[in-house]
């Protein structure tokens, strides 16, 4: 079974139900999600900044898992194109974290429904972890030490050693309209606007996050007719 918390903000709710769907219909090994919804966590909010429902409590996992065993945290405005179980797969119990570790200047000051887009160092390692939940390091990662350390503290994972932090492929965090076209990313991050937003509905690589949207919504119908064809009827 391989555990993914997935961020999930009720204003792109769709988001989350996307995401889930590209990972299902890839999966080669059974996957047991968890949305980051809030009001599900044992956690107050006592943040005041930030763009996104998740954006601290995606430190919560190795203390939802408690502190055992591995799991995957990944945003909500992505879709997956690969077999999730090759990133499961990547897994090196030296490591406490392993992250795309992105080193990029944004070229957009603004994303989705207005929120400041700052650049800052170590600039969305944190929106995919690989989380090694046993690890001596991430011990100390409790709801009372989330709540009280400041954002920079947390997305730079400076309570880590810079040796226990792992380097993913960056195929694996791929983020759109920053990064040029790629057509064999394994994991898309659209990081300035998921195309759920009209503004970006029709961003790069958005045509693989509406077939995933697609899929969610779509059901087999059973052809019933509705009359009886007049015999001799051409």
């Amino acid at each position: 079974m391989i555990p993914i918390f997935v961020g999930y903000d009720k204003r792109e709710s769709v988001a989350y139900h996307t995401f889930c769907q590209s990972v299902l219909s890839r999966a080669s090994q059974p996957v047991q999600f968890t949305p980051l919804a809030l009001n599900t966590l044992q956690y107050t909010e006592t943040h005041t900044d930030g763009s996104n429902d998740f954006i601290y409590s995606r430190f919560l996992v190795p203390h939802l898992m408690n502190f055992n065993g591995w799991a995957i945290f990944a945003d909500g405005d992505m879709v997956c194109q690969a077999d999730i179980a090759e990133l499961w797969a990547m897994r090196d119990p030296y490591k406490a974290v392993q992250v795309v570790k992105h080193d990029y200047k944004t070229r957009f000051p603004k994303k989705y429904l207005g929120a400041k887009n700052e650049d800052y160092p170590r600039k969305n390692w944190s929106s995919v972890i690989l989380w090694n939940c046993s690890h001596y390091a991430n011990k100390v990662l409790t709801p009372d030490f989330v709540a009280s350390k400041s954002g920079s503290y947390l997305h730079r994972f400076e309570w880590v050693p810079d040796d226990r932090i792992g380097e993913l492929p960056d195929e694996w965090n791929w983020l759109v309209s920053e990064y040029p076209h790629n057509p064999v990313a394994k994991l898309y991050h659209f990081t300035v606007g998921t195309p759920c937003f009209k503004e970006y509905s029709t961003c790069d690589h958005a045509i693989m996050w509406h077939r995933e949207h697609e899929a969610v919504n779509h059901a087999a119908q059973l052809f019933i007719p509705t009359e009886k064809p007049l015999i001799g009827a051409r």
